[in-house]
């Protein structure tokens, strides 16, 4: 970026999805340590690492929790980086972590957890969605100005990315689960000029290897609509 002011000077910031996680429970993992990637999700990491080989990164960092490390760690070393950890980028605090989610089968059906529901806006099952959007977006000033003029990699996890790109974008924070464009192993990117945010982008290079049923926007398939964690 030589020529360029400090001011003006680009700088990208990918935020990415983790890749599919070993789950055959069908648990809720939000937070819980020893979940791990599946060998489709580590295809996915490795699809998403050759897809950013010929990028100017300089800087690869991920949540603490196993998957978002699995994922990144391909990342940095086709970059021949060392990986950072931010805790700012794990998964958002959930009350349902460590039991399975559902009306019929799962944790809705005991009306004790009823009352974690009444507040779908703050959220009330779980970590406020403001308080998402303040950790998110210092992880990811972090990572610009670690790799200022250059590109970086934040592994992350799907609520706490969309909440913060529904903030950037000046969209409502409450919404439907289902509608989320953040699919697994996906980028949401976020290009800086200087230190303010110029626009946002969105790709799925591993879509191919993404069941049908967990893109965006997918129908529910029975036995495959439990939220496991993102």
């Amino acid at each position: 970026m030589s020529g360029t002011a400090a001011g003006d000077e680009l700088t990208v910031v990918h935020l990415m999805r983790h890749g599919e996680v070993d789950n055959p429970d069908g648990i809720l993992y939000g937070r819980l340590p020893d979940y791990h990637l599946s060998e489709l999700g580590r295809r996915m990491a490795d699809r998403v690492a050759e897809h950013l080989a010929q990028r100017d990164v300089t800087h690869v960092v991920a949540s603490p929790l196993d998957r978002a490390q699995e994922t990144a760690a391909p990342i940095a070393k086709v970059h021949g980086l060392d990986l950072a950890t931010d805790a700012r980028l794990i998964e958002a605090e959930n009350v349902f972590e460590g039991k399975t989610f559902g009306v019929g089968d799962g944790a809705l059906k005991n009306p004790e957890n009823w009352r974690h529901l009444v507040n779908p806006f703050k959220p009330s099952w779980g970590e406020p969605y403001i308080e998402q959007v303040v950790r998110m977006m210092g992880a990811l000033d972090a990572a610009k100005d670690a790799a200022r003029g250059h590109e970086a990699v934040c592994v992350s996890h799907q609520l706490p990315i969309w909440i913060v790109r529904s903030f950037v974008e000046k969209r409502r924070l409450w919404h439907d689960p289902r509608k989320r464009q953040c699919t697994l192993a996906s980028l949401t990117t976020f290009t800086y000029r200087g230190d303010r945010i110029v626009s946002v982008g969105y790709s799925e290079p591993a879509r191919d290897l993404v069941p049908a049923h967990l893109l965006a926007g997918a129908k529910p398939v029975k036995g495959k609509g439990k939220a496991f964690g993102a």
